[in-house]
C-alpha cells in the first residue's frame, strides 16, 4: 500500500566561449573569466575620453574663474579695441575736427579736449566690453563642458552595449553541462518485505 516517491536535483553550468566583439570604436573580449572592453586607440571616443580625463580640472577652473588672458579672449579684445579706435578716430577727424579747422573755428585746446573725451569714451566702452566678455566666456565654457560630458557618456554607452553583445555572443558560443541525481524512498511495507526476503534467504528457506 505504500507509495514510492522520487526527488531530482539538476544544475546547468554554462562555460562561456572565447569571443571578440568589435565596432569602429570599441573592442570587447569575453572568456570564462569575464569581459574586458576598451576604446580603440585614436578613435573619436578614445580621444574624447582622454581629453576629458586630462583637462576636466582646468576646464572647471576656467568656468568658476573666467579669465581674459586666454588666447581666444585676447584675440577678441584686440579686435574690439582696434575697431573701436579706427572708428572713433575716423569719426572725430571727419565729422568734427576737419570741418571746424577748415572754417578756422577750432583752437588746439578744443582739439585736445575732444581727444580727451574720445579717450574717456573709448575706455568706458572697452571696460563694458571686458565685463561682457567675462560673462560670455563663462557661458561658453559651461556649454563646452555640457557637450564634452555628453560625448563622454555616449562613449561609455557604446562601451556598455558592446560588452553586453560580447557576453551574449560568448554564451551562445559556449557549452552547457547538466548534472543531477535521483533517489528512491520505499514505504514501510516495502522495507518489511525486503527484510523478510533477506531473512528467509539466510535461513535457507
Amino acid at each position: 500500500m505504500g507509495k514510492k516517491s522520487k526527488s531530482t536535483a539538476t544544475a546547468t553550468n554554462y562555460i562561456y566561449g572565447n569571443t571578440t566583439t568589435t565596432n569602429p570604436y570599441v573592442t570587447s573580449k569575453t572568456n570564462y573569466n569575464g569581459t574586458t572592453s576598451s576604446f580603440k586607440a585614436g578613435t573619436a571616443f578614445d580621444t574624447i575620453n582622454n581629453f576629458v580625463n586630462s583637462n576636466m580640472g582646468n576646464l572647471l577652473e576656467s568656468y568658476l574663474n573666467p579669465s581674459l588672458n586666454t588666447v581666444t579672449n585676447q584675440a577678441k579684445i584686440n579686435e574690439f579695441v582696434n575697431n573701436l579706435s579706427a572708428q572713433t578716430v575716423g569719426n572725430l577727424e571727419n565729422d568734427i575736427i576737419s570741418p571746424l579747422s577748415k572754417r578756422n573755428m577750432i583752437r588746439s585746446s578744443q582739439a585736445a579736449d575732444m581727444y580727451n573725451k574720445l579717450a574717456q569714451n573709448n575706455a568706458s566702452q572697452v571696460a563694458s566690453f571686458l565685463n561682457q566678455l567675462l560673462g560670455s566666456s563663462q557661458k561658453d565654457t559651461a556649454a563646452m563642458l555640457t557637450n564634452l560630458m555628453l560625448l563622454y557618456m555616449n562613449g561609455y554607452g557604446a562601451l556598455r552595449d558592446t560588452q553586453q553583445q560580447s557576453l551574449a555572443t560568448s554564451q551562445g558560443a559556449g557549452t552547457r553541462t547538466q548534472s543531477g541525481g535521483a533517489s528512491d524512498y520505499s514505504s514501510s511495507n516495502q522495507m518489511v518485505q525486503l527484510l523478510t526476503q533477506m531473512a528467509l534467504s539466510a535461513a535457507g528457506l
